[in-house]
């Protein structure tokens, strides 16, 4: 039933391991712990089945710290309808629904090599959802100069048999401007696409930057948002 669905969100949140669900006629949730680093829930339906939904079945079982998710209007107007829940972010979930066809560099990284990852996620996207180690993170990519330094990462993290999914993205800032993140994204994409329906990732419209680089790699972009309870 959840697969007749066109909603690459609730399709990625269901194929997670430990998914919970709920169903009613008109509303559907997914309940996911630490996926990209919090608890979310993967929302999909009527405005008002849906929040009635979360009121009886979902916020119960679950508790507070689980944050729904989904398009962006239909987070808002769930949010306008239950008490205490409010708008926490909006943001971009981008998708391609098969290999890109761009200029592609890097390679899938070493174990004794993630701790230069770590030294650039660090210093350069501290507030990554990916690092290395961490829950759900698969493996890394990344591109070297030519003294062989690590200068652009990505990760496949969070990724289902379905959906692969794009995060961690880095450039050493003295390196950005050359395309380099976008090359080493455009392997990974290629990479993770194989054998699946899409390949995404969740940006944050304030970075322009980096929007408009994925466009450019053929990612198209839907409006989400997520919800809190204050």
């Amino acid at each position: 039933m959840l697969h007749d669905i066109d909603d690459p969100v609730l399709l990625w949140a269901a194929d997670q391991p430990g998914a919970r669900f709920w169903i009613r006629p008109g509303a559907m949730a997914v309940a996911c712990a630490d996926l990209c680093t919090k608890d979310r829930i993967a929302i999909h339906g009527d405005p008002a089945e849906v929040a009635a939904l979360l009121c009886d079945e979902v916020f119960p079982d679950v508790g507070p710290s689980y944050r729904p998710v989904g398009r962006e209007d239909l987070v808002a107007d769930v949010a306008a309808r239950v008490d205490g829940l409010e708008v926490a972010g909006r943001f971009a979930w981008m998708e391609v629904t098969g290999p890109v066809d761009r200029k592609q560099a890097g390679r899938w990284l070493f174990d004794d090599e993630l701790a230069q990852v770590t030294a650039m996620i660090d210093a350069y996207f501290p507030d990554s959802y990916a690092r290395p180690g961490g829950s759900g993170v698969h493996r890394w990519a990344g591109l070297h100069d030519s003294d062989g330094t690590l200068v652009a990462a990505a990760a496949d993290a969070w990724s289902t048999p379905a959906v692969g999914f794009l995060a961690g993205v880095v450039t050493h800032p003295e390196m950005r401007g050359q395309g380099l993140a976008q090359a080493v994204c455009a392997y990974v994409t290629n990479e993770l696409a194989a054998g699946r329906t899409r390949v995404a990732l969740l940006a944050d419209y304030w970075n322009v930057a980096a929007v408009t680089a994925y466009k450019s790699l053929g990612f198209d972009l839907r409006p989400l948002a997520a919800a809190k309870v204050s």
